[in-house]
């Protein structure tokens, strides 16, 4: 081969190497600033409200909250968790509406704060939801002496599963562990719950 050939094919290779390098560059330096701006908007507290953490029904979480002495964000938590705010939620259990009513528990609820208006498919309804879910939680922050952990734990699995647990792992009122909560789905739940709770804090302190 000659030398001016072998030239030309080395010229060749750090044509097609320096073109490689160009456009690795390019695509790194893409990602990081579609990175840098997703994290903006992520962080931006706008974004958040709207997408993340939104409050809708915010007058009637607050008067149920303000009547039933239920921290406000509290609320918003659970039905953020339980429905995302969508009034028609249905689970594949059947409970119904923004904070995920069981039918049972509906009619229970009904019962103790007699409410002779009470009907199934009236737990869609944003006033008799939040109203019944926040008199809900109420109940068993007061059953559970204020501990929210024990409180979420049995809005989402049920007040008997709660003290079995108790009973069993020798969990005192003080309990605040939610790691060792047996039950996988109610474990993630009441985690999901502080978790958003932390936020709406932060993003809707002046509220």
């Amino acid at each position: 081969m000659s030398s001016l050939m072998s030239e030309g094919i080395h010229h060749q290779v750090n044509i097609k190497t320096k073109r490689k390098t160009s456009f690795w560059k390019k695509l790194l330096l893409m990602i990081l600033v579609l990175a840098s701006l997703s994290y903006f908007i992520w962080q931006n507290e706008d974004f958040q409200r709207k997408y993340l953490y939104p409050y809708d029904y915010q007058d009637t979480i607050n008067f149920y909250a303000d009547r039933y002495e239920v921290d406000r964000n509290l609320v918003a938590s659970v039905i953020l968790a339980e429905s995302k705010f969508r009034q028609d939620a249905t689970s594949v259990h059947g409970a119904r509406g923004l904070m995920q009513i069981m039918p049972e528990t509906g009619s229970w609820i009904a019962t103790q704060i007699e409410d002779d208006s009470f009907s199934v498919d009236k737990l869609y309804n944003v006033n008799m939801n939040i109203k019944y879910g926040t008199w809900y939680l109420s109940e068993l922050q007061t059953e559970f002496e204020g501990n929210e952990v024990l409180a979420l734990a049995a809005y989402n699995a049920g007040r008997g599963n709660v003290y079995e647990w108790m009973e069993k792992y020798h969990w005192g009122i003080d309990f605040k562990d939610y790691t060792k909560i047996p039950f996988p789905e109610t474990r993630e739940y009441v985690k999901r719950v502080l978790e958003n709770k932390k936020h709406y804090n932060k993003l809707y302190k002046s509220l």
